[in-house]
């Protein structure tokens, strides 16, 4: 009766009635039919009512041929067939829209890579990085996450991080450097022993973070570096001179910043806490690491890696007197002219319990509470984040219905949470071998015992699992027209939301006995992703949608005329619900260092303040000609006249030169006002 049939392509192929009889037949096998007779049957009633509607001289479309099979089956009595086949059907067309949307990303991105990621760059194998990347988030959404959370995040209601490592690796760790440096470790190429030099000691480090780095897919850092590199002087046969170990820590900062141990050209993202070893060769390597960062790379360049984290703490480096208060002072000089040092405060509230112990990543991540282990940063880290379009819950709410805000809320969190716990289950499978240097090595806290074969979710379970949120100012604005930095009001409302996120993940740790924590997204992809979306669905919206990025976590909005004190003593009341990780930085005309006195009551302020961990920024510009640093703000050298400017600012936590900015912050950067 038919002979041929158009494929969706346009293709015109055989007609085959066999082919319909199957699908009728895998349909029926879903919901336990077995009779290929009757599947049989059913497909010629669909053949004869497709010659009653059909003209004679019409090729009958794919699509045509299954809205037919659909009536008949319901028609006949077959219901449960009938949705059986309907469910397969629109799983066949994710999967063909999935292909559709991949093939358009290769092409943008054989023209130019993506800018998610600031730490990527242009290069082919960038490129294949990319095109990877993609093929593995369409692979994901289309056949591994449950179909009601990835439309959650095809629609832009949460933004699942790091998509294409969903069900491969794990997010970043706090690496315990002094028990590999003393016990030796292997990358998978042989046994490498302890060092026997400075010099092979900070090599070492830096090729214990390009190994770890290769088996996840976030930040690498040390926990305690001075302390570690201290307890490794002290093991070595011939104590160096300082000198000796200025020489290995600027390798180590020369290693950080040109190992391509990254596929796209990157570099680890890597960080170093270092700032309360009190010994004698704790402070050297804290000075050593402090006057490599001053004095730059080759040319006097500013290192962009590895992130420094001084640690702030009161009775050891604070004040005029403490035994490494020259260190802190150092540090500052170091910040006021590098941007890095950033600062973490041991004394916080939420921190001073644990001593020295507390931990940062560059990217603001802070591993420490943990219901299955030990309380410590070494050997954790964030298993992996999830991150709320929070303005999206008050544009859908209305404006002043503050219970419908939290109705949504609620649903939201919810959703969260299975997403986690999906993500978390997949993983835990992972076998200590597919993670050779991470669980090989037993880098992770509860990998101690296991063995290649074994599953990691005795390891795992010491990690965090993040529940961020971003554009927190955008949500208050859409709710009661105001946002935190200009209105009391707006402030309570806001700590009532992040309040709201803590209580509700501890619960979560309750309830599952594993380690949700509230986290204040690093938004660098996700800033500019939500906003298109929410502005096509509820129209320009004055403080909410009429920009290109929405705001970082909780942060005041870049582009509001606030005093930096101001600022930090309001950014400073959301760090202690944030347990996952908080940043907060203000902006700077220019280089303080030639005024370090209010440099450091800038640091000074942001510990009365209760702040976890803060940055300062200002602009870097430096010629690639003549070297000549400071704020360029023409498209030329000053001095030179060259205009190969190479212009460094902080992105999210980490620095970045802005030539690798995407769209959304180069806009946001663009908006930042200086506080003064």
């Amino acid at each position: 009766m038919f002979s041929q049939i158009k494929k969706r392509d346009g293709r015109i192929v055989n007609f085959s009635k066999e082919k319909i009889s199957r699908a009728i037949f895998m349909s029926a096998r879903e919901v336990g039919g077995s009779d290929f007779a009757m599947a049989d049957s059913i497909a010629d009633k669909v053949i004869n009512y497709m010659a009653t509607v059909l003209p004679p001289d019409e090729i009958p479309t794919v699509e045509f041929v299954q809205d037919c099979v659909e009536k008949v089956l319901i028609e006949d009595g077959h219901a449960k067939t009938a949705k059986a086949y309907i469910l397969y059907r629109a799983k066949r067309t994710r999967y063909r829209e999935a292909k559709t949307e991949l093939m358009d990303i290769v092409r943008e991105i054989l023209v130019e890579t993506s800018r998610e990621n600031a730490n990527i760059g242009n290069s082919p194998s960038a490129k294949m990085l990319q095109i990877a990347s993609a093929a593995s988030k369409q692979y994901y959404l289309s056949n591994v996450i449950p179909e009601h959370i990835a439309k959650a995040h095809i629609n832009c209601d949460i933004h699942i991080h790091d998509l294409d490592f969903y069900g491969k690796t794990l997010n970043c760790l706090q690496i315990d450097l002094t028990k590999l440096l003393l016990n030796g470790f292997n990358t998978g190429y042989g046994y490498i022993r302890p060092p026997k030099r400075i010099s092979s000691a900070t090599a070492q480090a830096a090729i214990i973070l390009q190994s770890n780095q290769n088996d996840m897919y976030g930040g690498q850092s040390f926990p305690h570096f001075d302390k570690s590199m201290a307890e490794v002087i002290r093991n070595l046969k011939e104590k160096p001179s300082y000198e000796e170990i200025f020489q290995a820590m600027e390798a180590l900062i020369y290693n950080l910043n040109s190992m391509h141990s990254r596929a796209g050209a990157q570099v680890p993202f890597s960080s170093i806490n270092l700032g309360t070893d009190t010994t004698e060769e704790g402070r050297m390597v804290i000075k050593a690491v402090l006057e490599v960062f001053d004095k730059g790379l080759g040319k006097g360049e500013s290192p962009i890696f590895p992130n420094l984290v001084f640690r702030v703490k009161e009775g050891v480096n604070l004040n005029e007197g403490d035994p490494n208060y020259d260190l802190f002072k150092l540090a500052i000089k170091v910040a006021s002219h590098r941007m890095n040092p950033t600062f973490s405060f041991m004394d916080s509230s939420f921190n001073k319990k644990y001593g020295d112990e507390i931990s940062y990543m560059g990217c603001r991540t802070r591993t420490i509470q943990n219901r299955n282990g030990l309380e410590i940063s070494a050997g954790r880290g964030n298993i992996a984040p999830v991150t709320i379009n929070l303005p999206r819950l008050a544009l859908k709410a209305g404006f002043g219905n503050i219970d419908g805000f939290f109705e949504e809320f609620d649903k939201i969190l919810d959703l969260c949470k299975e997403q986690l716990l999906h993500r978390f289950n997949i993983l835990a499978k992972l076998k200590v071998k597919d993670l050779p240097f991470l669980m090989g090595q037993k880098l992770y806290m509860g990998s101690e015992n296991l063995k290649e074969d074994d599953e990691i979710l005795e390891a795992i379970k010491n990690g965090t699992l993040g529940i961020g949120f971003i554009g927190l100012a955008e949500t208050l604005v859409a709710l009661i027209g105001k946002h935190h930095g200009e209105d009391e009001e707006a402030l309570d409302l806001g700590l009532k939301i992040v309040k709201y996120l803590r209580d509700y993940c501890d619960r979560a740790s309750e309830e599952t006995g594993l380690n949700f924590v509230a986290y204040a997204t690093p938004a660098e992809g996700t800033a500019g992703r939500f906003v298109p979306k929410d502005r096509d669905r509820y129209g320009l919206i004055k403080g909410v949608t009429d920009k290109e990025f929405y705001t970082n976590s909780f942060h005041v909005p870049v582009y509001y005329e606030i005093s930096m004190f101001d600022k930090i003593k309001i950014e400073g009341k959301f760090h202690s619900l944030c347990n996952g990780g908080h940043i907060t930085y203000v902006e700077l005309p220019s280089t303080f260092e030639h005024n370090l006195d209010a440099f450091e009551k800038i640091i000074k302020w942001m510990k009365e303040c209760d702040v976890g961990y803060a940055g300062v920024n200002f602009p870097i510009d430096e010629c690639r000609v003549c070297g000549y640093r400071g704020v360029i703000n023409d498209s030329e050298c000053p001095v030179c006249e060259s205009s190969d400017i190479r212009r460094i600012r902080r992105i999210t936590g980490y620095l970045s030169t802005t030539d690798r900015f995407n769209d959304a912050k180069l806009k946001e950067l663009s908006m930042r006002v200086k506080h003064l």
